[in-house]
């Protein structure tokens, strides 16, 4: 089943183009954002343009924690707010969604994944600064317990944002290091509907294409900066990510990389990035028919993949442990993307792909 209900607005200018949209919404959003990509975007001031009276809540961090949800929602109640409009990357977006079902449900920061409790949420509009998580037309919401120090996500129908905007000229502003790690987590999402269990081939042709437009255009991004065509070509394949994995979930790929965040701070994209050469030659035997199909849609193969991921010099500084193996092999091992692999994995397996990182 296929079932996507964010309308979205691809173009230049689109939160122009959906000005009366937006404010059908109610009278007073929640602008949820981080430091410094919604105004440096240019993204911020184009929506503010558009209301008389609207509260800004930029307290999101780049692994958004759970309190800064629960201060997000108070601040929601207290301010009259009626809607929220999530400006930025990934984490503002997330954010957004969990503050939306978190003010909405009246809940506490122990219910924030207790999807059970969902029965309503404030309307969502999803406006990305960058071209990787998608998660503008996804149900998922990942979040970081500070308490713990984990990092995992939820999924709920009604966290789906109402209204994508996406206008590619918001991430000319991104740095390179950005840049690329967004795109490797789109190119995740991308892959990984090709490796899910729960894979949904209506999406096949937007994996091809989206996988296609990132080896083209991710390094004429990286080479120039300002070119709105390539970054036109990311922002697209970003959506087509996001638009597969709300249909076919993550996998093995995502849950490895969340402990390296955890731990060690690496960016997300790039958590997904260190262990993509890895994650494929696992899963092979069971895809390697679905990313020949892929590839060659492209005239590339696994082995010229392989040296384009090289040529991009991922890598991470850190530091696997014993202690870190026994403590976070068996939370991959217990993630509930792991239902979604295409073969059996082991504890083993995933130790070994930590330990690859030495």
């Amino acid at each position: 089943m296929f079932y996507l209900p964010t309308k979205i607005v691809f173009k230049i200018e689109a939160v122009k183009a959906a000005a009366e949209q937006l404010r059908g919404f109610g009278k007073k959003p929640l602008i949820v954002t981080g430091a410094r990509s919604a105004i440096a975007s240019g993204a911020q001031q184009d929506v503010t343009a558009l209301f008389e009276d609207y509260q800004v809540y930029a307290e999101i961090k780049e692994n958004p924690e759970l309190g800064s949800i629960m201060r997000g929602a108070e601040v929601f109640k207290q301010s009259g707010c009626d809607f929220v409009i999530g400006i930025g990357g990934g984490s503002p977006l997330d954010a957004a969604k969990a503050i939306s079902v978190a003010a909405a449900n009246q809940l506490d920061i122990d219910q924030l994944y207790s999807t059970q409790l969902f029965q309503k949420a404030y309307p969502i509009v999803a406006i990305p600064t960058t071209s990787g998580t998608g998660s503008e037309v996804t149900q998922f919401s990942v979040l970081s317990d500070e308490r713990s120090g984990k990092k995992a996500g939820w999924g709920h129908p009604l966290a789906f944002p109402v209204l994508a905007l996406i206008d590619p000229r918001y991430t000319l502003s991104l740095s390179k290091e950005v840049t690329q790690n967004t795109a490797i987590d789109a190119l995740s999402h991308l892959l990984e509907g090709l490796y899910s269990a729960n894979r949904e081939p209506l999406c096949f042709p937007m994996i091809h294409k989206g996988i296609g437009l990132i080896v083209k255009n991710l390094p004429l991004a990286l080479k120039d900066p300002g070119n709105l065509e390539a970054r036109t070509a990311l922002s697209q394949a970003s959506i087509y990510g996001g638009m597969t994995i709300s249909q076919s979930s993550t996998s093995l790929q995502h849950s490895i990389g969340y402990p390296l965040t955890s731990e060690f701070g690496v960016p997300h994209g790039l958590a997904n990035g260190i262990v993509m050469k890895q994650i494929m030659k696992l899963y092979k035997p069971a895809v390697h028919e679905l990313l020949d199909e892929a590839f060659g849609s492209f005239h590339f193969n696994m082995e010229s993949f392989f040296s384009w991921l090289d040529d991009l010099n991922l890598n991470a500084d850190v530091q696997i442990t014993e202690e870190f193996i026994s403590q976070r092999v068996p939370e991959v091992m217990s993630s509930r993307n792991m239902l979604n692999n295409p073969l059996e994995v082991s504890a083993e397996q995933i130790a070994d792909i930590f330990m690859s990182l030495m």
